[in-house]
């Protein structure tokens, strides 16, 4: 039995809430949530840690040190708190065990640059991802790719631009916003000429790909990507084989950081810098 402990800026959220049915359902019985730390109670209105510890029953630790004892691998989590995943992987990333970082990884590129370093020099497997990663887009010779998908900004532009990299690289060079909040589009441009075009309205994601030999394809994500998410990260946990690059991490990060910029000064090229 593989143990995964979970280290959690507040526990009762979506995340955590949902990963141990997950990971009992998907694990073929290889795996199992066997602690939890809180660094603070809900502070949006939600159950306290221990009261989550209950619900789930899943034990609850005062500290992350007892975590990474008890535990084979690690799941860092705040989803919605990526300014608090350096301090909470901490610990973990010096452990050697391997780590999941929630997505959004990072709050900017030279923190994410800095977590990755922080895991080298302990020789910690880790990677991170948006659950929509392991979705496959599936044109091939993408020229343009067009996509849209609502929720807002803060919580949901990572889950359409890590597709668009996956798909069309890393080598992209600069993004422009248009329109007005909260139903704004982006351009990315891509050094090879390639471009791609995200539009924050709509209630499911949709992608439509422009390939080289201009056929097209209409694609609405509708895949259990949350159950290929959950496979591939405990694969991960298995082999110790990382599943997304750290560069594309990164580049992901670097677009976030610049489309942030972008929304408050429309129509205006910001460079993405890596």
């Amino acid at each position: 039995m593989i143990k995964i402990g979970f280290v959690d800026y507040y526990l009762d959220e979506w995340h955590a809430n949902n990963y141990p049915e997950m990971i009992n359902n998907l694990g073929g019985g290889e795996f199992e949530v066997c602690c939890a730390y809180g660094h603070i109670d809900s502070p949006i209105g939600g159950i306290t840690n221990k009261e989550w510890s209950k619900k789930y029953n899943i034990p609850l630790e005062k500290s992350i040190e007892k975590v990474i004892e008890k535990s084979d691998c690690i799941v860092v989590l705040s989803p919605d708190n990526p300014e608090m995943h350096e301090e909470l992987s901490r610990l973990p990333l010096e452990s050697g065990k391997r780590v999941y970082i929630d997505k959004t990884f990072a709050p900017d590129t030279v923190t994410a640059k800095r977590i990755f370093e922080y895991a080298d020099k302990f020789s910690t497997p880790v990677y991170s991802c948006s659950s929509l990663k392991m979705f496959l887009l599936k044109g091939k010779n993408i020229k343009t790719l067009y996509a849209n998908w609502g929720g807002g900004f803060k919580h949901q532009f990572i889950h359409v631009t890590e597709p668009i990299l996956s798909v069309m690289g890393t080598n992209v060079k600069r993004i422009m916003c248009v329109g007005s909040q909260p139903y704004e589009s982006f351009t990315l441009e891509f050094a090879d000429g390639k471009d791609a075009h995200i539009g924050m309205c709509g209630k499911k994601l949709r992608f439509i790909e422009g390939c080289e030999d201009g056929t097209n394809e209409n694609i609405t994500v509708e895949s259990p990507y949350f159950e290929l998410f959950i496979k591939a990260m405990l694969e991960f946990f298995k082999t110790g084989i990382i599943p997304v690059p750290h560069e594309q991490t990164i580049a992901v990060i670097a677009v976030i950081e610049a489309a942030k910029k972008a929304r408050e000064n429309p129509y205006e090229w910001f460079e993405i810098k890596k």
